[in-house]
Formats: structure tokens, sequence, C-alpha cells
């Protein structure tokens, strides 16, 4: 075996040795082709040299071989091993959980901020809104002291449309609450975190109610 085979050798070895799991020739070359530049005719030659030396094993399922680490280089785990193994996996699946939604929240506070106003962008809203405003009382002081006001008629037509709009205001509010509800019902976190994953304002996010009709 050539110096450059035996490097290709060492580094598989030590892989499948500190992963002990099954590969395919194809899954080792494509694990470590970008960190150690192995071609695959390198991988699968220096692989059937180590399962020919006995340094690894070899299995052969069909036209697919699969090796794997020699397991009697490994010491027997016993059942209080296992159970402390378990026990440190949950920890550890908690953390992760922990840490997600964590990032979550960052992540929703980042939207939130990057969505947010400059100081020179509320700064000429300001301005804009100022100038908006005196527009509206300029028109308020004319409609004020104009005679021709809303006639009876138009008034009712407005406080139709009004109960109208209410109505299927409570009635849209109400189905999307039902929709929620049956999707909560397999959902395996709270409501809230439903909200901020899909991206649901309600309006008590904006501290709006429906109005009496």
């Amino acid at each position: 075996m050539s110096k450059k085979d035996s490097g290709a050798a060492d580094i598989i070895l030590s892989y499948l040795n500190e992963k002990n799991r099954p590969y395919s020739a194809q899954d080792v070359f494509g694990n470590l082709q970008k960190q150690h530049g192995l071609g695959k005719t390198a991988v699968v030659k220096a692989m059937e040299q180590l399962a020919q030396d006995g340094r690894i094993r070899e299995k052969v399922y069909g036209k697919q071989k699969i090796y794997f680490a020699d397991q009697s280089q490994f010491s027997d785990v016993s059942d209080s091993d296992l159970k402390q193994m378990d026990s440190r996996i949950s920890e550890l699946s908690r953390q992760v959980e922990t840490a997600t939604q964590s990032c979550r929240q960052l992540d929703t506070e980042l939207k939130e901020l990057n969505s947010s106003l400059t100081t020179v962008e509320m700064t000429t809203q300001i301005k804009e809104l100022k100038t908006e405003c005196e527009g509206y009382i300029t028109r308020l002081k004319k409609i004020k002291t104009a005679t021709n006001h809303v006639t009876p008629e138009e008034r009712e037509k407005v406080y139709k449309e009004r109960i109208l709009y209410v109505k299927e205001w409570k009635k849209r509010k109400r189905l999307a609450a039902d929709m929620m509800g049956a999707i909560l019902e397999g959902y395996p976190k709270s409501k809230k975190e439903f909200l901020e994953e899909v991206g649901v304002e309600t309006d008590e996010d904006h501290k709006v109610k429906i109005p009496n009709v």
C-alpha cells in the first residue's frame, strides 16, 4: 500500500471508529471528500484493504457492501451505563429544545427590530403625519361650518354597513379560532408558540376590540 493510500486508510479507519456506525463506500466518500479531498476510487480501495486486513468489518447486501468498525475493540456497556447514557441524551434533548425556543424568540425580536423605523425615518414620518393632521383639521373646520351636512339616508346607510362589517368581523374571527383550535388538538406546543411559528397576529396583539353594534 502506497503512502498516499495508507494515509487515506488511516483517515477512514479513524472516521469509522469515531462514528461507530455502518457506512457504504459512497457514504464515506461523501462525508470525507470535502474535508480531506479523498477520491472515490481511493476510498473504495482503502476500505476494501482495511476489511481484508481485518481492521474493519464488511457485510454484503446484494450488490452493496457495508463497512463498520471492528466491535471487538470496544468494551461492553453495562445496563447501568446505558441508563446513564439515556439520561444524558434526555438532558441534552431538553437543552436543545430550550436553545431552539430561545433562538426562535430571538429571531422574532430580530425581525421586529429590522422592521422598526430608524430615528431619521421616524422623524420624517412625524412631520408627514403632522402635515396630514393639519389637513384633516382644516377639512373638519370646513365640514363643521358647511350647511350641506350628511342626509339621514346617508347616515343610515353608513350605520347599516358598519353593522354588516362588524358581523363579518366576528364571523371570520370565530372561524379562525375554530380552525386554530382544530390544529392545536394535534399540535405539540402551546397556542402562543403556534401563533409565533406561523406568523399570525391577533386583534389582542394590537389591542383591538370588536365594537358593539
